[in-house]
């Protein structure tokens, strides 16, 4: 007789599918703010963009994205700096980072069968589920990482020139680091400037943690799936009819 155990896993496709409507609502909305970026900090130098009092400086903001002028009396942001699309973008980026986070953190699990958030799943399937997981979110840093950190991998300590011929010119690397990928660029006339945007950077290092989740979980059902096979292969060795011998007469 075989060995034969049911295994079962939690039900993540409604967690799933939630995650991917607010990515998809997160990705117009980035692409709305990032729009409206464009533009923006010429037309508050250029006297444009009215703000209380006098223009201080402009920054650009990580997330949501938006480029913010700073007036004496307060803020003047792009659209994606304002209420409604502010709180667009936060709401599916915090509905985005549960429902990935709950997902993800299932698949760590080994859950009893029955329940009415369990169905039945064999070794392989959930092996075959986790590293699809895997898969998809290490896809994602890497894509990620790959521009943003391209230069630091080519040469740390002269990021900063890499990708261009300044002749006697070039910028000097005066920090970097590699997680998440950033240097500080001094160039001839004394100003400092980022490599990476301070929000590719953010976003390159947040895009690590589920990335991280979805490892552990296939690693742990890689291992759970081996400890079975292995299970498995000693019962049946053990049901298995021994030699041939002679009856003794």
């Amino acid at each position: 007789m075989s060995y034969v155990r049911m295994h079962s896993g939690y039900r993540t496709g409604g967690v799933w599918a939630a995650a991917g409507i607010s990515f998809a609502v997160l990705s117009v909305a980035s692409g709305i703010a990032a729009f409206g970026m464009m533009e923006f900090d010429e037309q508050c130098m250029h006297g444009l963009v009215q703000g209380p009092g006098r223009l201080m400086r402009v920054r650009d903001q990580a997330f949501p994205p938006a480029t913010v002028c700073e007036f004496q009396g307060g803020d003047v942001a792009s659209v994606g700096g304002r209420d409604v699309l502010g709180t667009l973008l936060w709401g599916s980026l915090l509905v985005l980072v549960v429902c990935m986070f709950v997902a993800l953190l299932a698949e760590c699990f080994d859950p009893r069968p029955g329940g009415r958030l369990v169905m039945p799943m064999s070794r392989a399937e959930k092996l075959r589920r986790t590293g699809t997981a895997f898969s998809a979110t290490g896809s994602v840093f890497l894509l990620l990482y790959a521009p943003a950190g391209w230069k630091l991998l080519a040469g740390p300590s002269s990021a900063c020139s890499t990708g261009a011929d300044w002749g006697a010119h070039a910028p000097r690397t005066l920090e970097y680091s590699f997680f998440p990928p950033q240097a500080t660029c001094q160039y001839t006339s004394g100003m400092t400037e980022r490599m990476n945007p301070d929000f590719l950077a953010s976003l390159t290092a947040q895009s690590a943690a589920p990335a991280l989740l979805a490892g552990v979980g296939f690693a742990l059902a890689l291992r759970r799936w081996s400890r079975d096979r292995a299970i498995r292969r000693d019962a049946d060795a053990a049901v298995a009819p021994g030699p041939d011998r002679q009856d003794a007469h």
